[in-house]
């Protein structure tokens, strides 16, 4: 018998049924103080207020032992902040069912999440307790915990378990974004290093999960906080810019929505209907892709209407609503988006149309009857609440049906599936048709081959062509919206490596791969045997010693390319001719090609250019870097480094996709970085400009380039059309502040309409 916390006012003797563990004494550095145990039973309380509607009989009771087996086995647990733990477990448990809208079942695996890992209940404590179906869960929630924990392989390897779990139970995978999304709201407490490593964890691979299991609302807050702590300075100028704006934006929205309110109420609909600001990330994503400042991202706000309907009436009144927008607004027919007829894979169904407001703004405006809106906030969880009045399964349960197929395949490579599956969380979708109306969904750019594959493994791996709206095209046709396609197999055919360049979707690549695989093992096998021959015919031994030998000689770095250079003909027996036989082993006859090869690398090892430029850590020591070629680091940029696997340190902006693929997907280990004052060295980067072709203005931008800065240039690539040209100007520069004052400069000229920096990966040095 111990003393618990419970919901009631004071605390209450509970029996607890675990097994005995061995108590921690409280201290008073990490016990609970008492105004926390208010704050632990508010938050309690707002919970069970959050589940009420959908509490069965049994539930609070179970709900309770689950908030008191955490609070006992936490209670000596801070969190870096210094709260006690129990209340992120608590937040957890309000996301899951408040923003969420998960049950019972997943509200007490919340309060649980972190026990078996962080404390000694075990899972068969929990089973015992709770049953089969909570320790899975549980079980799930552990094993996710280490995905970004380890290197490698072994990494990818957890990610494979994790989707595994995620297939047979997809409250694990939402849980685990509530946790994640906590720790995201709650990361302030944490040194820079960790939250740049958590951040690029959550844009890699937990925002695509939340979009695709339809969480609009958590992914967008997600994609928010993973830019407030990876671009902190670009973050804050863009909120306080909205906030700036936030008047003068309420004004256009109030004036826009009064003719539609006046005609919807006139034919008696039951609306909801507000103006919705899109988010930092978003508004950023935009200004980056297309060039432009902040004041010049027009659709800034999107406006949302509600209708409360019947479901039989949905779609009709859904149309009705778009009919009374239209006699408002001029739409733009391009912009029409109907996922009523077909919802998204995600289960998103909503009409979206772009309308010309009365400033001459595009507006965009979204239209959902109150069912299609709960599940796009609350994406699967919903789905699962409306699952049984569809009258067929969800394209998001064929979704995670496909993902168990492919990772229960031994033959998938973890590390392609992770890069193929993650892009195919976030792809848009396209509809295309079988000969006999069957709807199948791909993602956008799909081939002729994507659908074969999507239709059987088999038919993929035979597949010719086929006929797109009765007319013959090839394997690496892309389909477009609503095309018919009939499949033309061969018994003869068989996947070629350039089939890869084809297909865009995980499984078509798998089923490719795989057997690209098979035949390279063949073909291995071969090259084995034959190589055993020569060296049998040379009467030497078919040993470590000999096979290192031919692999220093001929550069290749594995015994296996080796074997499969030789299965396709690439190595002769004259080749062989470049060793002796000394006894069983062989030597190579002049060694001194070799030797000069080895002096020149020990020599270009030797070469270490600008190692003073980064300061590490606190103190004022240099070290040795690599200045990353995909993102172009230059002095000022906001950046950080990592060890990879060559134990070097690369440095990289922090906005980097590179580099946040590289460290969340092989968990590197990140480390401080600073730049020194270095003014003696140039560093390439690049311009965009635009401007009005005119006599005279390459002589001005020119004149500002070398003459005013005397900024060196390394090229300049114009294209024109309509009047209007665009240039990519690369130039060195010595940081980001003469990188500002250049295109401050160039700003200044007429003719000029914009000029940013050039993000292209490709600029050499």
């Amino acid at each position: 018998m111990e003393t618990k916390l419970t919901s009631d006012a004071k605390p209450e003797i509970v029996e607890t049924k675990l097994a005995p563990v061995t108590v921690i004494s409280e201290s008073p550095a990490t016990s609970i103080k008492e105004h926390e145990k208010k704050e632990i039973l508010q938050q309690y309380r707002r919970l069970l207020h959050a589940l009420k509607p959908q509490l069965q009989k049994g539930d609070r009771k179970m709900i309770r032992l689950a908030f008191e087996i955490a609070y006992d086995a936490h209670k000596d647990i801070r969190r870096k902040s210094g709260e006690p733990y129990i209340l992120h477990s608590l937040a957890v448990a309000q996301i899951v069912a408040s923003e969420i809208g998960l049950g019972a079942v997943a509200v007490m695996c919340a309060l649980l999440h972190d026990t078996v890992e962080d404390t000694e209940v075990t899972l068969e404590d929990i089973e015992r307790e709770f049953g089969g179906a909570v320790a899975e869960i549980i079980d799930g929630l552990t094993k996710i915990s280490v995905i970004f924990d380890v290197h490698g392989f072994i990494q990818a390897e957890n990610i494979r378990k994790i989707m595994l779990t995620l297939s047979k139970d997809v409250r694990v995978i939402l849980i685990k974004l509530a946790d994640r999304l906590h720790n995201m709201r709650t990361m302030d407490s944490m040194p820079r290093n960790k939250q740049i490593k958590i951040a690029s964890e959550t844009i890699y691979l937990y925002v695509p999960l939340a979009h695709r299991l339809g969480l609009f609302d958590l992914k967008s807050e997600l994609e928010d906080l993973s830019m407030k702590y990876s671009e902190p300075k670009i973050y804050k100028q863009i909120a306080d810019k909205i906030i700036e704006s936030k008047k003068e934006r309420n004004r256009l929205i109030a004036e826009f929505i009064k003719p539609i309110k006046e005609g919807l109420t006139t034919q008696n609909f039951q609306f909801q209907m507000y103006g919705r600001l899109k988010t930092v990330y978003s508004i950023w994503r935009k200004m980056r892709e297309q060039g432009i400042p902040f004041e010049e991202v027009y659709d800034k706000f999107a406006i949302r209407i509600i209708i409360k309907t019947d479901s039989e009436d949905e779609k009709a009144c859904c149309w009705r609503v778009y009919s009374i927008i239209t006699d408002c607004y001029r739409p733009n027919p391009d912009r029409l988006r109907d996922w009523i007829s077909n919802a998204k894979a995600n289960g998103y169904e909503a009409l979206h149309t772009t309308v010309m407001g009365p400033e001459g703004n595009w507006v965009e405006v979204q239209i959902r009857t109150d069912r299609m809106n709960e599940i796009a906030e609350k994406g699967y969880a919903a789905h699962f609440k409306y699952k049984e009045k569809q009258t067929s399964d969800s394209s998001i349960d064929d979704w995670i049906k496909k993902i168990r197929e492919l990772l229960e395949n031994p033959e998938t490579n973890t590390l392609d599936f992770i890069d193929d599956f993650k892009l195919n969380l976030f792809a848009e979708e396209i509809y295309v048709f079988t000969p006999k109306g069957e709807l199948k969904i791909l993602p956008l750019k799909s081939s002729v081959l994507d659908m074969a594959f999507e239709i059987h493994s088999d038919i993929g791996q035979r597949c010719i062509g086929a006929k797109v709206n009765h007319k013959i095209v090839p394997l690496s046709f892309q389909l477009g919206n609503g095309d018919q396609v009939e499949i033309l197999t061969s018994k003869k055919q068989k996947p070629a490596e350039e089939w890869l360049k084809y297909v865009v979707t995980a499984k078509a690549k798998s089923g490719i791969k795989n057997v690209l695989k098979s035949e390279r093992r063949r073909i291995v096998e071969i090259g084995k045997k034959a190589l055993e021959n020569i060296f049998r015919q040379r009467k030497v031994s078919f040993n470590s010693h000999n096979l290192n030998k031919v692999l220093d000689f001929f550069k290749i770095p594995t015994v296996n390319n080796l074997y499969y250079s030789i299965g396709v003909g690439n190595f002769k027996i004259t080749d062989m001719d470049n060793f002796v036989r000394v006894g069983d082993n062989i030597e190579l006859k002049d060694q001194s090609k070799t030797a000069d090869e080895n002096l020149e690398l020990a020599i270009k090892n030797k070469l270490v250019s600008n190692a003073s430029l980064f300061a590490f850590g606190d103190g004022a020591e240099t070290v040795d870097y690599n200045l990353a070629g995909c993102c172009k680091p230059i002095p000022g940029d906001d950046v950080f480094g990592y060890v990879n696997k060559n134990k070097e340190i690369e440095i990289h902006r922090t906005n980097c996709p590179k580099a946040i693929n590289a460290i969340s997907k092989y968990g590197f280990d990140i480390v401080r970085t600073k730049w020194t004052k270095q003014h003696q060295i140039a560093f390439l980067t690049g311009l965009k400009i635009t401007g009005i072709d005119d006599v005279g203005v390459m002589y001005k931008i020119t004149s500002v380039i070398s003459g005013d800065l005397k900024v060196n240039m390394q090229s300049i690539t114009i294209d024109t059309k309509d009047g209007i040209f665009e240039g990519i100007i690369k130039v060195f520069v010595k940081d980001t502040f003469h990188l500002t004052e250049l295109m401050d400069k160039l700003r200044q000229l007429d003719g000029l309409l914009s000029v940013a920096r050039y993000e292209d990966q490709t600029i050499a040095p």
